[in-house]
């Protein structure tokens, strides 16, 4: 059983890797991306051009590359069963940030609000699959009859 999860969390973990790659391969395609779909609150425009000044950015190619690297990373340390509890909430959360911002069903009609609802849906099992794996104890060769139960 410990060589099926090890397997399930490799081919589960592909899933971030490669979406992290491409947003990594394609930055000046994502940034157009986040730039019409995440607005800046007006809020924190003074706090925004500060970071784009120290960095030389915009904001937005800085939420791809962060976001790309989180990924890959994340996916990396789920495919190890490394720090799996908090990656994955972490995970669960910027996927229910990109249903809000990506998947917004609720501002479209037609076939493309069918289509696009089922992307969400499908982003909501993906977060469903990270919360379990977020509950589940932790499986290494410790874990069988030694009464570990891992973190």
């Amino acid at each position: 059983m410990q060589a099926f999860a090890a397997f399930g969390r490799f081919l589960f973990s592909i899933l971030f890797i490669v979406s992290g790659g491409y947003k990594l391969s394609d930055i000046s395609g994502m940034v157009q991306t986040v730039t019409t779909h995440i607005p800046i609150p007006p809020d924190i425009l003074t706090y925004t051009s500060q970071i784009e000044t120290a960095t030389g950015m915009p904001i937005a190619q800085l939420i791809v590359i962060i976001s790309g690297a989180f990924e890959v990373l994340a996916g990396v340390l789920i495919a190890l069963n490394f720090g799996t509890r908090i990656v994955s909430v972490l995970l669960a959360i910027f996927v229910a940030l990109t249903i809000v911002y990506f998947h917004d069903f609720w501002n479209q009609s037609g076939a493309e609000r069918w289509s696009t609802i089922f992307e969400a849906l499908k982003n909501v099992s993906l977060i469903g699959a990270l919360l379990m794996l977020a509950a589940s104890p932790r499986l290494s060769p410790m874990a069988e009859g030694d009464g570990y139960h891992g973190v």
